[in-house]
């Protein structure tokens, strides 16, 4: 199948689970997760309508931002390092991956050399994986009324990576702790915090994720086929 019909076949099952879920397919963005792949595979998309795409790393971001259409809505969802946060602040329309006051702090910083505001998601490692980035479900609001303080700098939401697993109903109770943690938070009405989005679900569970209410999936292997990490 080529990228096109991967794309249809995904935001057919995008608007099935919102069906399931009793939600408007309206609600949930599906970033179609680029990293590795060319930019003749994104520019396939493009005349579907197609503009929410993530990268992982900074670099990837940063050079096709600057090659392909300015319409086009780039997420970060990989770990950044302060050292890079320069590059990507006024290029990423969200970044995903916030697990820190040190990390926030240096986007502030950097946002407000380039007078912008900056949209981010509070990573948080839902399952305690060790080999995953992230805050603990009960560091978040600290760090949410920490981070909230700096100027330049948006709290919209939670992110997580759930764990990789055959079954996709292994992780539902992961979204639905995720989702929870996500009301409790919104519900203090911290100043600078909206809690607007959950990021959370990809190939193996979006589905599910949309069942406990995501209203971003990131989806790339469904998509662009598997990668070729030896390039």
């Amino acid at each position: 199948m080529s990228v096109c019909e991967n794309y249809k076949n995904v935001e057919e099952k995008v608007i099935q689970a919102c069906k399931r879920a009793g939600r408007d397919p309206k609600e949930v963005t599906l970033i179609a997760v680029s990293k590795t792949k060319p930019m003749s595979m994104i520019e396939e998309l493009l005349p579907l309508g197609v503009r929410d795409f993530g990268e992982n790393k900074v670099q990837e971001l940063t050079a096709k931002a600057e090659s392909l259409s300015p319409e086009i809505h780039w997420h970060m969802i990989g770990h950044l390092q302060r050292n890079k946060v320069k590059y990507v602040v006024d290029k990423a329309c969200l970044i995903h991956s916030v697990d820190s006051l040190r990390l926030a702090e240096e986007i502030s910083k950097e946002a407000g050399k380039k007078h912008i505001t900056v949209s981010i998601l509070l990573e948080v490692n839902a399952a305690g994986e060790e080999s995953k980035f992230g805050i603990t479900p009960g560091e978040t609001l600290s760090l949410a009324q920490e981070i909230a303080k700096l100027p330049h700098i948006q709290i919209k939401g939670l992110m997580t990576i759930a764990p990789y697993t055959q079954n996709p109903e292994d992780n539902r109770i992961f979204f639905r702790n995720l989702r929870k943690l996500s009301v409790d938070i919104a519900q203090k009405n911290i100043d600078n915090v909206t809690m607007s989005v959950l990021s959370m679900g990809m190939t193996g569970d979006y589905e599910v994720a949309i069942e406990e209410g995501a209203t971003h999936v990131r989806v790339g292997t469904g998509i662009f086929g598997e990668r070729d990490y030896s390039i």
